[in-house]
């Protein structure tokens, strides 16, 4: 009898193995999820994010497209944010700066990051972002008012898109957000 049971304690012991395997390696996919998915939307465009570009367009095509700029600021958040146009109209190709105003009347310091999106969400991998804001926390002093940039350009083969290649306008959304872990109600230490 023991020569049977051997194999089962082996079958039995290499099951529970497995299925612990499994559950760890399932664990760290759900740790990862979040960071891997934020890579993807940056490297696919996916969900209206906007690419980061490392060089402007090397074309420029006659076609326009408008592109207007939304501002937000969370509930709570004493911040008052604005782009110094509401849109422009450039070519395909182009590289083209908005400024963006940022004041805090408030009477103490308040620190924020920005997050963006692009509608609609297809176009999110033809906006090709060179520089922008969004991409560090920011901090206010009492009463301070900061201008910033976004400097961008449409990737030329948008065109080439069946989906969007008629496109004649999108929006470029930022939203203001106090940074993880911080009430909005409670401003930043100074």
């Amino acid at each position: 009898m023991s020569d049977t049971a051997r194999p089962n304690d082996i079958r039995l012991r290499n099951t529970a193995l497995t299925c612990l395997g499994v559950a760890a390696g399932m664990l760290g996919l759900a740790y990862a999820a979040v960071p891997l998915y934020d890579l993807f939307c940056r490297v696919t465009g996916f969900g209206g994010t906007p690419i980061l570009a490392t060089a402007p367009s090397g074309k420029v095509l006659e076609r326009t497209v408008a592109v207007r700029f939304d501002t937000n600021v969370a509930p709570g958040l004493p911040w008052r944010f604005s782009a110094e146009t509401p849109a422009v109209r450039i070519k395909v190709g182009e590289t083209q700066t908005v400024t963006y105003i940022i004041h805090n009347p408030s009477d103490a310091s308040v620190s924020a990051m920005a997050t963006y999106n692009v509608q609609p969400e297809l176009a999110g991998s033809y906006f090709m972002k060179l520089e922008c804001f969004c991409f560090t926390e920011m901090t206010l002093k009492p009463g301070e008012t900061m201008e910033t940039a976004v400097v961008f350009f449409i990737d030329p083969a948008i065109v080439d898109d069946p989906d969007i290649g008629s496109l004649d306008a999108i929006t470029l959304s930022y939203t203001y957000f106090p940074p993880k872990g911080v009430n909005p109600a409670q401003p930043a230490a100074r």
